[in-house]
């Protein structure tokens, strides 16, 4: 089968890829779709550390084609999308309502995969580059046949990771006041997951002024092209002139992890989801934070992925969340270094892989 597989050099689209069957507790899935993210490009150029060689991909969705033993939530033939926690359900992380934080998870990858003679990794137990994964029974979510597998694939990352910064994390209120940092695939899931919880003023900021249409169309009030300003933060302040209840740095920029924090109101949070290298350090005036002001990082939106993936499928066929927009172009696997390539210059929002 074909897949895309990373050992050192550039990533490259085998078709001699093979997958084990489910064990106990596991499903086989079909990948129909797969979104391209950039952590999936962090981990080629070393922002995210990952043992080699490696089947890329976490963002997917598709048909399941067989269960192991005592599997019962899914059966083949159905559609599911896919998260990346593994999680045990046993821990005390999880007992607390916290997969995220599932200690028996992070950071042990198996290698269910071989190309050759070779056992290849997965990556973030998911590994959606490929025509065939395995997957924990927990990471399979079953969603209505309606949704189009091409945009149900982008619900197991970038709206699991942007719509629940706001509503799990940051636990945004009706009325509160909201600034976003970057209009890529997180950050407009930010801004619609702010319109879900009734934020009164939405703020979208990016480099890029021609993110600013479809930043409106996701629920950005007001629009800062950070390109055109001398001062970014003056910018936003001359809309929130004491600050924002809730910023959200979606790039992994130190610089704009300052700005979050500088972009506070009294009683706000700055939450930080973009993914800088492992060794970046941030700064901020330590007085600026007595107000009551508080810096929150947040995995993958603080999500329980069984119950959030079911709710935004539910709001998606209810007309509330929005899929079919992220999806700006669709590539086969064939075509991986194009995505990759438009991914990087900023033409998609989300670019999306098909078998």
């Amino acid at each position: 089968m074909r897949g895309v597989i990373f050992e050192g050099g550039p990533p490259r689209v085998v078709d001699d890829l093979a997958v084990r069957g489910p064990g106990p507790g596991e499903v086989l899935v079909g990948i129909r779709a797969a979104g391209l993210c950039h952590s999936d490009l962090s981990v080629v150029d070393g922002t995210i550390p990952y043992p080699r060689p490696v089947v890329l991909g976490h963002e997917g969705a598709g048909v399941v084609e067989e269960v192991g033993e005592g599997v019962t939530h899914v059966a083949a033939g159905d559609h599911v999308a896919l998260s990346t926690l593994a999680n045990c359900g046993t821990c005390a992380e999880c007992d607390r309502g916290r997969p995220t934080m599932c200690r028996a998870s992070i950071g042990m990858p198996g290698k269910p995969f071989r190309c050759g003679d070779r056992a290849l990794y997965g990556f973030a137990s998911n590994s959606a580059f490929a025509e065939r994964t395995v997957v924990k029974a927990v990471q399979a979510v079953r969603i209505p046949t309606g949704i189009p597998l091409t945009s149900a694939a982008l619900i197991g990352c970038g709206v699991l990771t942007g719509v629940g910064a706001v509503l799990n994390r940051a636990r945004v209120g009706l009325g509160d006041t909201v600034v976003v940092l970057g209009t890529g695939g997180i950050g407009l899931n930010v801004l619609q997951g702010a319109r879900l919880a009734g934020a009164s003023v939405r703020v979208a900021v990016d480099v890029n002024p021609a993110k600013e249409a479809v930043a409106r169309q996701f629920g950005a009030t007001h629009f800062v092209d950070a390109s055109a300003v001398p001062d970014t933060v003056a910018a936003v302040r001359a809309v929130l002139p004491t600050g924002a209840d809730h910023t959200f740095e979606c790039v992994g920029s130190t610089e704009l992890i300052r700005q979050a924090v500088d972009l506070l109101d009294r009683h706000g949070q700055a939450v930080l989801l973009g993914v800088p290298p492992a060794t970046a350090e941030a700064s901020f005036l330590v007085a600026s934070v007595y107000l009551d002001k508080s810096i929150l990082g947040c995995r993958y939106g603080s999500s329980r992925p069984q119950r959030d993936i079911a709710r935004y499928a539910r709001l998606y066929t209810e007309g509330r969340l929005l899929l079919d927009e992220l999806v700006t172009r669709t590539y086969p696997i064939e075509d991986f270094a194009k995505a990759v390539e438009d991914m990087r210059r900023g033409r998609v929002a989300r670019g999306v892989l098909t078998f």
